[in-house]
């Protein structure tokens, strides 16, 4: 989107950096008064004091020295606030990030052990959950095991050994729980264990890890196991969208959602954060009704908790003002960017208004208010030119939406030149743009192409984005949709059977994904369905055409456009095998409806009506009351009609 993508090894670089780092320092939490942190937007609670550690932070690599009489500085535990950390819709989702501040205290070097961990005094040494710490070498055997394996995955030397490291120190934590009682150390050891699949693009592999550390922590067992099942819910969920499986990675989110609003209270902003992040991931499902609904949520809670046009509340806005807008309430759209423009200006991110003023610019599109529209991308290009560079894909992305505005206005020449200056920065392999980004790009440019009749090119450009689309797990959706706007290019240069396969390609990727109810899914299998008329599989389009109607039924009722042309085109599949009945039923009530919402002189009413006409005479004129009088009702239309001529 706007703001760009993050790659899966960025992400989970960080990730692992911020779990392995200090992952045996489970010692006595801050007891200091409220302090004020950035992802707070206030005063701390003690409650987010107490848990803070089981966000893992920071730890100081130790030299561990021979002399014991030297002293040396260990870190404590980083602190943080237990929030979600994303403001972009972007399709790939972002794993929670989650703030920290470290405190320094001086220890006796005779106390310091592997990885830097003072040693433990064998007897009823506490954890901070409260159980006794197991007294055995395993623990200290796993712990150095852990260390050892940072250390792998920081330097980038052996992540696959770094990974052996981690399974064996989580099989030495789980030997060592007492009385089977749950340990926080295990959960965490988890968490490193499938962040580190996460890096090596095992991520199937990552997802049983993680559903283990779910199951581990027991809520009633205080605070903290509550928030380490919390942490283990939103890596899971980011784990499920990067395999494509957005359905349960929702599942996993509104269930963490809901265990931090036990811990922190309904309206912590913290827990404002992460339902606008369930409402990003609620987006990418196409699922904006209920997306409007937790992002309102979201917007309610930090209106309330922090100052008027905090960032927190500016973030909310950007992502409403974009719900609104893919929902078509383009004037409600335009509000929420615009007051999230300005509070963002207010809050001095520069950087980020750009990328609002680009969403504005659509809003203004939408609604052709196009001077308008050429303002606002003309100040996102100017300022993202500045702060980006010239070949940033965000600059390219605003080329593309100034070529769209010019096609639609006629301008021709502008929009080709716009098109040429995007397709220039998608290919110039710049290092710095991601696949994802250029195959994005390409596919937009696409777009533009075709409705400029350019279908060869277009084609061309979505068999590159296609390309690069195929080694990600996670874009099952997109790239059924590239091969869809395919399958219709094929159709449009009577190219049937690439049309048909590239459709069949499309529909099982999103019969895979979950998305069988969707409106796209139904217009999908309609167009595939056209694709087997034209190659006299009429059997097979019969049996597409009507799982298409009972889905845009469902979606879009039974007087939507979409509904009202696939009635049609079943018509014509049923005459084609001759079930009459079934055929004059459905467009009777197709011609009605035109008739009602065009009007009788419409030339598509006039169309479905010399097509009833002609269904009602090989009938036999026999079709029943209903259908005798709605025949002559036409036949007298067509008669004074003809009369008027």
């Amino acid at each position: 989107m706007e703001g760009g993508s993050v790659n899966a090894d960025q992400m989970f670089d960080t990730t692992i950096e911020e779990l392995c780092k200090n992952l045996c320092e489970l010692q006595s939490s801050n007891q200091s008064p409220s302090r004020q942190s950035f992802g707070s937007y206030g005063d701390e609670s003690k409650i987010d004091s107490d848990l803070q550690h089981l966000a893992l932070g920071e730890m100081r690599d130790i030299d561990i020295l021979e002399d014991e009489g030297e002293e040396d500085e260990v870190a404590k535990p980083e602190e943080f606030d237990v929030k979600s950390n994303s403001s972009n819709l972007d399709l790939e989702v972002m794993p929670k990030d989650m703030e920290k501040q470290i405190g320094k205290k001086n220890v006796n070097k005779s106390n310091v052990g592997v990885g830097g961990m003072r040693k433990k005094k064998v007897g009823n040494t506490k954890l901070q959950n409260g159980n006794e710490e197991p007294s055995s070498e395993n623990v200290e055997l796993a712990r150095f095991l852990l260390n050892q394996a940072r250390n792998l995955v920081s330097s980038g030397d052996n992540t696959h050994k770094a990974l052996e490291l981690t399974h064996r120190a989580a099989k030495l934590f789980e030997a060592s729980a007492e009385n089977g009682k749950p340990c926080l150390e295990w959960i965490m050891c988890l968490h490193v264990t499938a962040a580190v699949h996460c890096k090596l693009k095992e991520y199937n592999e990552a997802i049983p890890v993680l559903q283990r550390s779910v199951e581990i922590p027991v809520v009633e067992e205080g605070e903290e196991h509550a928030l380490a099942k919390f942490a283990g819910l939103m890596q899971l969920g980011d784990t499920y969208a990067l395999v494509g499986q957005l359905e349960n990675s929702i599942s996993c989110y509104t269930e963490g959602l809901n265990i931090q609003k036990k811990v922190l209270g309904e309206n912590d902003p913290r827990v404002g954060e992460t339902c606008r992040y369930l409402a990003e991931a609620l987006v990418q499902a196409l699922r904006f009704d209920e997306a409007q609904q937790v992002c309102e949520t979201a917007l309610s809670i930090h209106r309330e908790s922090g100052l008027p046009g905090s960032i927190a509340e500016a973030a909310d806005r950007r992502l409403m003002g974009l719900i609104c807008e893919t929902k078509g309430d383009h004037e409600n759209a335009l509000e929420h960017l615009v007051l999230a423009s300005m509070a963002m200006a207010a809050n001095g991110q520069e950087s980020e208004v750009a990328f609002v003023d680009t969403s504005i610019g659509d809003s203004y599109l939408s609604l052709s208010r196009f001077d308008e529209a050429i303002c606002a991308y003309q100040k996102s290009l100017t300022a993202l030119k500045t702060a980006k560079g010239e070949n940033h894909p965000a600059v390219g992305s605003v080329y593309i939406r100034l070529a769209d505005l010019y096609n639609r206005t006629g301008k021709v020449r502008e929009a080709k030149s716009y098109c040429e200056n995007a397709l220039r920065i998608y290919e110039s392999h710049n290092l710095e743009i991601s696949p994802e980004e250029i195959a994005s790009g390409l596919t937009d440019i696409s777009v533009i192409c075709e409705s400029m009749n350019e279908v060869e090119q277009a084609i061309s450009l979505l068999q590159k984005a296609l390309k690069i689309y195929a080694d990600s797990p996670g874009q099952k959706i997109m790239i059924a949709g590239i091969e869809a706007q395919m399958g219709v290019l094929y159709y449009m240069m009577g190219k049937y059977m690439e049309s048909y396969n590239t459709f069949k390609s499309a529909v099982s990727k999103l019969r895979a994904t979950g998305k069988k109810q969707s409106t796209f899914f139904g217009i999908a299998l309609n167009q595939m369905g056209l694709a087997c008329i034209q190659l006299d599989a009429i059997e097979e389009a019969v049996e597409l055409f009507e799982e298409a109607k009972c889905i845009l039924e469902q979606e879009c009722g039974p007087y939507h456009p979409e509904t009202l042309g696939l009635y049609s085109n079943l018509a014509g599949a049923y005459d084609a095998i001759g079930r009459l009945d079934d055929a004059i039923a459905l467009l009777g009530h197709v011609v009605g409806v035109r008739e009602e919402k065009l009007g009788t002189a419409n030339p598509v009413t006039e169309d479905e009506k010399r097509r009833l006409v002609q269904l009602l005479k090989e009938a036999g004129n026999v079709t029943g009351r209903k259908a005798k009088s709605l025949k002559t009702l036409i036949d007298s239309d067509l008669t004074s009609s003809s009369a008027l001529r």
